[in-house]
């Protein structure tokens, strides 16, 4: 197993990063844009996964148990991004993330209007955590275009975003937090 032992390489100094199979590319390749995307997804997953654990309330615990899974199938979707030939995104990685989204729905009242991204510190961080889902999606869907990716590694970007709202509906539930419904602006 290789050892990380220096951590910079000044390698990069001249805008080139390397992927794990060895090629060079620029570091504005839409790979590498889809890999830092990804990575600012887990990196916002790590904070609120923080919150949920520093509230020490058991149904934030348990949420949090569901959810630490995640962070690993994000480090898997880099690493099938740097190399493309790893495939370790599966489809029961998929249904895993559909069977709490429609777990946790059963459990909230049924929108009837638009909530905006608020509510406590915890549920606001996922809702940052879902439009930073987005993002890497988007960036996916973009390098997909030009170098075609996996219907399941699409897909698991795709279904993290609903679960990251489902998820801020939960912990609001939770925390007894009132979710803000959207007002549209009056017409003048």
């Amino acid at each position: 197993m290789n050892r990380l032992t220096k951590i910079y390489t000044r390698q990069g100094d001249e805008g080139l990063t390397r992927l794990a199979s060895g090629e060079r590319v620029a570091k504005n390749h839409p790979r590498i844009q889809a890999i830092g995307e990804v990575d600012m997804l887990n990196s916002q997953l790590g904070l609120l996964l923080s919150y949920l654990h520093a509230d020490k309330a058991k149904s934030l615990e348990d949420l949090a148990l569901q959810i630490t899974p995640c962070l690993h199938r994000l480090f898997d979707v880099g690493g099938e991004l740097s190399m493309p030939e790893y495939q370790a995104i599966s489809e029961q990685d998929v249904t895993y993330l559909e069977s709490l989204i429609d777990g946790w729905n059963e459990h909230l009242a049924h929108l009837k209007d638009f909530i905006l991204p608020t509510g406590s510190i915890a549920a606001s961080q996922a809702h940052v955590c879902r439009s930073q889902a987005r993002t890497a999606e988007r960036n996916l869907q973009l390098l997909h275009k030009d170098e075609p990716l996996r219907k399941e590694l699409l897909a698991y970007l795709n279904r993290l975003s609903d679960l990251f709202f489902v998820l801020a509906r939960m912990i609001n539930q939770s925390q007894k937090v009132t979710e803000t419904l959207w007002q549209a602006a009056q017409k003048k």
